[in-house]
């Protein structure tokens, strides 16, 4: 699994991600990204994904083949239930709702995503940062020296979250799934210690808001003690 998109790739694909975001009453930067993450793996270890005969299973294993490309788009008022409409997953999450979509051709997105926003979603921090949650959960950073929009910053963590599925110790992912998924976004934890504590990193294709092969996202697992 590679991150983002590849121009050898024919042709392209891309997971989509809805992130609602009503005018009135926005959800967090913070609580997105980690509802953004957890609904990457809820939506790879759903049975339609993971399952041999899941009705999924085919479009997940064509698209990991590829570079693992995620497009993060905005929904509010109507356009939130008719996204909601199509098959996904949502993740409900400290007040924000973000949805994974099965991926597909970026040039074959349903008509009710395609006419969503992609740039352009840039999201307040949350005033405090929340504690995390009980474990097993998933700690995912972003680089503090990278500028990316609320969008991206979804992407990239749901890359990292995707990538600690597939590549983290297979016991330990199990009972992080078995509990859920929770995710919880580190902040205030110097850079390089967290780089020290990572089991997998986001290096980006580069073809959106950063330079190729910068290291936005790194994520590691926090097991229950015994």
């Amino acid at each position: 699994m590679r991150p983002d998109y590849d121009p050898l790739d024919d042709p392209p694909w891309a997971m989509q991600l809805v992130v609602r975001a009503e005018k009135a009453d926005p959800p967090s930067h913070d609580a997105v990204c980690e509802a953004a993450a957890t609904a990457v793996v809820r939506l790879l270890t759903d049975p339609r994904a993971a399952e041999p005969e899941g009705e999924w299973r085919e479009a997940v294993r064509e698209w990991e083949s590829r570079r693992i490309r995620k497009v993060t788009r905005r929904a509010r008022g109507v356009r939130w239930p008719e996204a909601e409409a199509l098959p996904g997953v949502t993740v409900r999450h400290a007040g924000a709702q973000v949805r994974a979509f099965p991926p597909g051709p970026v040039s074959d997105v349903p008509p009710q995503l395609a006419k969503l926003q992609v740039a352009g979603l840039d999201l307040a921090e949350a005033q405090e940062p929340a504690a995390p949650p009980e474990p097993p959960y998933a700690v995912i950073a972003l680089n503090p020296a990278v500028t990316i929009t609320t969008g991206k910053a979804a992407a990239q963590c749901g890359h990292a979250a995707q990538l600690l599925l597939r590549q983290g110790r297979r016991r330990h992912v199990a009972e992080w799934v078995e509990a859920g998924a929770p995710v919880h976004l580190a902040r205030d934890v110097p850079w390089d210690r967290c780089v020290k504590e990572a089991a997998v990193a986001v290096r980006d294709g580069g073809f959106t808001e950063v330079p190729p092969g910068t290291m936005t996202a790194i994520a590691w697992l926090v097991r229950k003690e015994g």
